[in-house]
């Protein structure tokens, strides 16, 4: 298919246009004008372009691209080399952060949900890209963080001042500490994100709601993955999604 036809699907499915962002959403490097193998990562990084420009990707698709709100503009050092592998290779580059996260059910936030099986009942945060509900069943926390370990295939780090039992549960993938509070005031027993800060170490020992960190880049995964494989099959592409592992 044509790379204007897909960034515009792509843009009417995550509805774009609605979204207050820190990055341009869409087309960030523009390739060959057609694309029948598209790879997916969770971030552009060096790694990820190259090895989806091995596997002969027409465009790569991520959740972290480039052009970040107060960053240094100047085309140079990691930022050049990137873009400069991208332009020799003819290959485009696609990055959706905000919208990926929140999409109903390519999202980051619904696949994590999904995978980890906790019932979607509410959104909440920023633009709602956060969600609150329940678990399957009822878990101790240390029940749920096992769980999470072998889900995620990540130590997540659990901060708690008891061994509560986890009914209703807050989420929201990647660096949403700063959601913790918020959570807290849902009436939640947990809150699941990617990173913690120091401050969320006294919110969760001075309230009982347990604080749980799974890893900024382990709880972003699966919604690129999703819409790369949505778009194979709808528009008869090869997908394949390089993952690069971060311990952060």
């Amino acid at each position: 298919m044509r790379l204007n036809e897909l960034r515009d699907y792509i843009g009417s499915e995550l509805a774009v246009s609605r979204f207050r962002d820190y990055c341009p959403n869409g087309v960030q490097v523009e390739g060959r004008p057609q694309v029948r193998r598209i790879a997916t990562g969770v971030t552009a990084s060096q790694a990820v372009l190259e090895a989806a420009t091995a596997w002969g990707a027409d465009a790569i698709l991520v959740h972290h691209g480039y052009f970040w709100r107060s960053e240094d503009a100047a085309i140079a050092g990691i930022k050049k080399r990137r873009i400069a592998h991208l332009l020799q290779h003819d290959i485009s580059l696609l990055a959706y952060h905000l919208p990926l996260d929140a999409h109903p059910e390519f999202g980051n936030n619904a696949q994590l949900g999904g995978v980890l099986g906790f019932v979607e009942q509410g959104r909440f945060g920023e633009q709602d890209i956060a969600m609150h509900g329940a678990l399957d069943h009822p878990q101790t926390l240390q029940q749920l963080t096992q769980h999470i370990q072998h889900t995620l295939q990540r130590v997540p780090q659990v901060i708690a001042h008891a061994n509560p039992n986890i009914t209703r549960i807050a989420w929201c993938s990647g660096g949403a500490q700063g959601y913790f509070e918020q959570a807290v005031a849902l009436g939640v027993d947990a809150f699941l994100t990617g990173e913690i800060s120091e401050q969320n170490v006294h919110v969760a020992q001075e309230t009982g709601v347990a604080f749980i960190a799974a890893g900024h880049h382990a709880t972003e995964r699966y919604g690129v993955q999703a819409l790369g494989e949505h778009l194979a099959a709808r528009f008869d592409l090869e997908h394949r999604f390089f993952d690069q592992d971060n311990p952060v």
